[in-house]
This record gives C-alpha cells, sequence and structure tokens, in this order.
C-alpha cells in the first residue's frame, strides 16, 4: 500500500524546492540534472516503496512521462483555485447576510457631491435651525472638527439645533450667504470685505487673540532655501490659497501692484491650496518656493503641531488686519440675534466655553465694526 510519506527530489544546479500534492502522497520535489542524459537522483527521506523494483519503476515514471508533472501542476492550480472560489463564496455570502440584517434601520446620508457639504451635524428635532459656515482656513476636516465643540455648545445655550454647511472655498461661503442659505458665517478678512457692499451681511461679533482683534500675513519659504526676502521671489514659484483671500492672495497682489507688477510677470508659476495649512506644506515639501498664508493659522500650528512648520522660514510678515469676522445675516430674527451674540460675547466667562476657545487660541469675542476693516 502507498502510504501518506515524502519524497525528495534534490538538485544542486538549481536548488529548487516544490510542494506539490498528489492523492494522500505528500512530494518535495527538485531536479538534478547529474549528466547529460538528464538522469535522476533519489533520495528517499523515508520508505515508501518495498523494493528496488518499485524505485526504479517509479524513477523511470517520472523521467519518461512528463505529462505527469504537467497533471501534478494543473491538479495543484485546480485545488488551489476552488479554495480559493470558496472563500470568497462565503465571504460574499457573509456580506450579504449581514447587510441584509441591517436594512431596515435609518440610515442618514450625506452626499458630499452632490450636495456640496463637507459634513453637517444633523438634528432630528422639529425646531427651528439655524446654519453656519466656517471657512477652511485650515484643512476643512481641520476646521470642522476645531469648531464643530463650540459651534454645538453655542447650540446648547441657544436652544436651537446648528447646521454646518461647510464649503472648499471662500467664494462658495459668500454665495450661500448671498442666497441666504446661511444664517451667520465665520469668514475671511478678504472675503468680508469681498461681500459687505454686496449682500445684506454684518459683523456679529470679532475674536480677540493675543489680547488683540487684529491679524498679519506671513510670507514663508523652505529654510532651506536662500531666499530672503520678497524681492528674491522673483521668477520663483509661488502658492496662493484663495483668491478672495487677504493674508493668502491681497497681500501680495498689492505689494506687486506698487512694484508695477503682477503674478504672472512676476513668479515662475502660481497654485491656490484654498487652505493655508496646505499652502505651508506646498513649501515645507519643496513643491513651491514661496507662499503667503494667515499668520494665526502659522501660529495655530507652531504651537499645537508643532512639526507641520518645521523647516519652514518667514521672510516677512504684513501690517495689522482686522481680524476675520463672525458675520449674521441682517435679517435674523432680531431676538435670535441678540441671543446668540450675547452668547458668543460670554463664552470666555464660562469655564466651559473658556476651554472651548483656548482650544483654537481664541481669548474672547468682542463687538466689532467696518472700522477694523477699512
Amino acid at each position: 500500500m502507498v502510504t501518506d510519506e515524502q519524497y525528495e527530489f534534490k538538485s544542486e544546479r538549481r536548488g529548487i524546492s516544490r510542494h506539490r500534492w498528489f492523492g494522500q502522497i505528500d512530494l518535495w520535489y527538485n531536479w538534478n540534472f547529474e549528466n547529460q542524459y538528464g538522469e535522476w537522483n533519489l533520495w528517499k527521506s523515508q520508505p515508501l516503496f518495498s523494493t528496488k523494483l518499485e524505485i526504479l519503476s517509479f524513477k523511470i515514471l517520472l523521467l519518461y512521462n512528463p505529462l505527469i508533472f504537467i497533471y501534478l501542476i494543473m491538479k495543484e492550480i485546480y485545488i488551489n483555485y476552488m479554495k480559493t472560489l470558496r472563500f470568497l463564496l462565503i465571504f460574499l455570502i457573509s456580506l450579504t447576510l449581514f447587510f441584509s440584517c441591517n436594512s431596515n434601520k435609518d440610515i442618514k446620508e450625506i452626499n458630499l457631491q452632490d450636495e456640496k457639504t463637507f459634513t453637517d451635524s444633523i438634528h432630528s428635532s422639529s425646531q427651528q435651525k439655524i446654519y453656519v459656515a466656517i471657512s477652511t482656513m485650515i484643512l476643512p476636516i481641520e476646521t470642522f472638527n476645531l469648531y464643530k465643540d463650540l459651534i454645538d455648545y453655542i447650540s446648547s445655550k441657544l436652544g436651537v439645533p446648528i447646521e454646518f454647511k461647510q464649503r472648499k472655498t471662500y467664494s462658495e461661503v459668500n454665495e450661500l450667504l448671498k442666497e441666504k442659505k446661511l444664517d451667520f458665517a465665520f469668514i475671511c478678512t478678504g472675503a468680508y470685505r469681498e461681500a459687505r457692499n454686496k449682500m445684506p451681511i454684518e459683523i456679529l461679533v470679532v475674536p480677540v487673540v493675543n489680547g488683540r482683534p487684529y491679524y498679519q500675513a506671513y510670507v514663508i519659504v523652505n529654510e532651506e532655501s536662500n531666499i530672503n526676502s520678497i524681492d528674491e521671489l522673483q521668477g520663483k514659484s509661488f502658492a496662493f490659497t484663495d483668491p478672495i483671500s487677504n493674508t493668502g492672495y491681497d497681500y501680495i497682489i498689492n505689494i506687486l501692484k506698487e512694484r508695477k507688477s503682477n503674478p504672472e510677470k512676476f513668479f515662475s508659476k502660481t497654485i491656490f491650496t484654498y487652505a493655508h495649512d496646505y499652502s505651508i506644506q506646498a513649501v515645507k515639501r519643496k513643491i513651491v518656493d514661496g507662499a503667503t498664508v494667515d499668520g494665526l493659522v502659522y501660529e495655530y500650528l507652531k504651537h499645537f503641531q508643532p512639526k507641520k512648520v518645521e523647516g519652514i522660514k518667514i521672510i516677512n510678515k504684513s501690517r495689522d488686519f482686522g481680524i476675520p469676522p463672525f458675520v449674521v445675516q441682517k435679517g435674523m430674527n432680531p431676538e435670535l440675534k441678540k441671543r446668540l451674540k450675547n452668547i458668543m460675547l460670554n463664552l470666555h466667562n464660562d469655564p466651559k466655553g473658556k476651554e472651548l476657545l483656548s482650544k483654537i487660541m481664541i481669548d474672547k469675542f468682542i463687538e466689532g465694526n467696518d472700522e477694523l476693516y477699512k
């Protein structure tokens, strides 16, 4: 009887060991061409055949019947294929059963492409809702995460659900304000200048950072470069944040206008990143030679995520600009507007509110006016 034993064919030249299954026999093959006639050398690791005649017959069978090798190979391929197919079938059936069992659950879906929303806080309450957008001065996901807790806390104090309507660009947020699809928003200084005479909005409150309602533009380069001034950026690549950003676009444009130039003439190429953090990373990774960014964002990253600004050199800081404001629709319910404003003005007097403000490096909110944005 043939038992479940092993044979090994060893090769000095090729050094190949292949594991094959043939019925109940576990075979190990290795070719050894000992002479020009291709004769096999066979060693038994354990007894399989009882006589030398059986061994010789087996050797001849392997030597003169290459179809056996083909058969063994094809058989293994077939067996492995069937095992894989069986596994895939079991996996797919399991998935089908899992999702079928959960198909009756209520699922709320946010379609990012069709609705152009980044993410929304969904409220099932039948109460009146108000809508807010936070301009993506940092990465969209970080912007949402940074402000979500603060907005949720304001919502709880106000007793009214607040729903986020995020957009990628400053212009898209302004468009929502124009279409009255937002009740209030935290927008860039440049976006406010663009919008204030075109739509019925007004300043609700403005942040105070480091004791001041002002901020600056930073012009940055990689510290490994030899660039040390804006003049030395001529002929280099440059990153802007947004076409209506104050620190991320207007600041450099106004400097170039004073020099009777423009981005097309001054820089070798320009890009828009649509987030100050992206601009910083573009310089850090040497995708561009320089960028102009919001100093508040730079300082936030330096404080909380210092690795993101490692290798960055600031070569220019702007004058003080009025800090990005929270704006509100003029037509918003007067009582609701008053309550919202009062809550925001007193957040720093509340331990929880103060903690949330500190996470975004804001001291407090104060009343603001257009004098800040001349």
